[in-house]
């Protein structure tokens, strides 16, 4: 890497993560070594980064974007972090707005890091255009949404490992707490056992999850832009959403391994829309008309939107299941769910998020019928869980389920968890490298995705 730390700077650096800097000390902090550049910020997620800040990074973010309500909603909210009552943020912005917004932070290049998180059919031209000009990049989910994005992203990555920078996708979801529990106790063998082949209708690891395109960020009604409609700009559900799924799939059944293109078989895919009338528009774009580029998907003034999807395959010769639902707007006191499956020889190990867990994940588990379960659990959590997840105990429900309770301060929610991903990203930018493993399996994630898309196209 071009900027890489010096041993004694590293000490330093790790020294005021430990030490918790103040946001006077982070303004002031000269031992900061990434400059962040957030290029055409049209998704919240390009903002949610910069909800904390970071001692190696520099506390002046370059944006380079068009004008427009996008850009300005970003800026504002950086203007909210920076004023939050507890723990402020100190950032100073440095805004470039042009058409030539692109060439314009190709040519200027004020800083060695790239944040893009807007348009997805975009995404993938922005990212070789940073690669090319040796930046590195930082890019939301997900990184390609259609064949040809694809053979673009592998080329990137070429480029990327012949510059010698990194390209990663920000994965918030390795990070939320019962999905981490879900993977750590699959490793105990004398619980879980081994993850098995499964079926298509009983398949070895599974995730679902349903999604609201009206909801709260940051205590605000969100406000999406009319492309995000627009599968051809923000992609299909099957192309979107399930990047996260297919990741924690291969993430927690094949911890730190390879997982090759070559070994992931489609076996069958399907998507379906979802249908938004102009009020239900109005309401989250704060638009009156639909645009002319949401013409085609409109059927008796009501828009289509194909954000639904679900896909079966196998992966290293396992089972899988995939599925993604996008309804409008969540009932009130609910939110965004997910459930996820892994079965294994001894045991499932199964996250909820429904009615009887007030609509929070909640991890159980479920053995296959060993009278001594419940205190190999019990030893199994005082051995390999609690030290990593303090105060982490197994509440037994029946002669065969259990309840996993895990402290409320693990839980920090979706928003906090895009600074976890920052800081892995930080790390790996000053080792110079991404794990061994990170890179192809990527490739392979976003191969599984466009392969559902391109099967389930021909089904309807």
């Amino acid at each position: 890497m071009k900027f890489l730390v010096p041993f004694v700077l590293t000490i330093l650096v790790t020294s005021c993560l430990e030490k918790n800097l103040t946001k006077n000390e982070l303004e002031n902090n000269p031992m900061t070594t990434v400059k962040l550049m957030t290029l055409d910020p049209g998704h919240f997620h390009a903002s949610l980064v910069h909800k904390s800040m970071y001692p190696q990074v520099d506390s002046t973010i370059y944006v380079f974007a068009p004008h427009g309500t996008e850009v300005d909603d970003f800026l504002n909210k950086i203007k909210t972090y920076n004023s939050k009552e507890e723990q402020p943020t100190g950032w100073k912005v440095k805004a470039y707005l042009s058409d030539e917004y692109v060439s314009q932070m190709i040519t200027e290049k004020p800083g060695n890091v790239m944040i893009v998180a807007g348009k997805n059919s975009k995404k993938i031209d922005y990212i070789i255009a940073a690669v090319n000009a040796g930046l590195n990049v930082y890019a939301d989910k997900p990184l390609v949404i259609n064949s040809e994005g694809f053979k673009k992203l592998k080329r990137a990555f070429e480029i990327a490992a012949k510059n010698d920078v990194l390209i990663y996708d920000i994965m918030t979801e390795r990070f939320e707490v019962t999905t981490m529990l879900q993977k750590k106790i699959s490793s105990i063998d004398y619980i879980f056992g081994k993850l098995i082949d499964g079926t298509p209708d009983h398949p070895a690891i599974s995730k679902e999850s349903v999604h609201h395109f009206f909801k709260y960020v940051s205590g605000k009604p969100l406000v999406r832009p009319p492309w995000f409609f627009d599968v051809n700009q923000e992609g299909e559900g099957i192309v979107d959403v399930t990047t996260h799924l297919v990741d924690l799939i291969q993430w927690e059944a094949f911890d730190n391994q390879i997982v090759d293109s070559t070994e992931i078989e489609m076996l069958n895919a399907k998507r379906w829309p979802t249908i938004l009338s102009r009020s239900d528009f109005t309401k989250v774009t704060d638009q009156k008309e639909f645009p002319t580029y949401l013409e085609k998907d409109l059927e008796n003034n009501k828009l289509k939107v194909f954000s639904n999807g679900e896909m079966n395959y196998k992966i290293k010769g396992k089972h899988a299941k995939v599925s993604v639902l996008w309804n409008f707007e969540a009932p009130e006191g609910t939110g965004d769910t997910h459930y996820s499956i892994m079965r294994g020889s001894k045991s499932d190990l199964i996250i909820k998020q429904g009615p009887e867990e007030n609509f929070k994940p909640v991890l159980y588990l479920k053995s296959h019928g060993n009278r001594d379960f419940d205190s190999l659990l019990n030893r199994a959590i005082v051995d390999h869980v609690q030290t990593e997840f303090p105060g982490t105990y197994a509440e037994q429900l029946s002669d065969e389920e259990w309840r996993i309770h895990i402290s409320d301060r693990l839980k920090i929610g979706h928003e906090a968890h895009f600074a976890q991903v920052t800081k892995n990203y930080l790390e790996y930018l000053e080792k110079g490298q991404l794990p061994d493993w990170e890179i192809p399996n990527i490739i392979t994630k976003y191969y599984t995705t466009i392969a559902a898309l391109e099967m389930a196209k021909k089904v309807n």
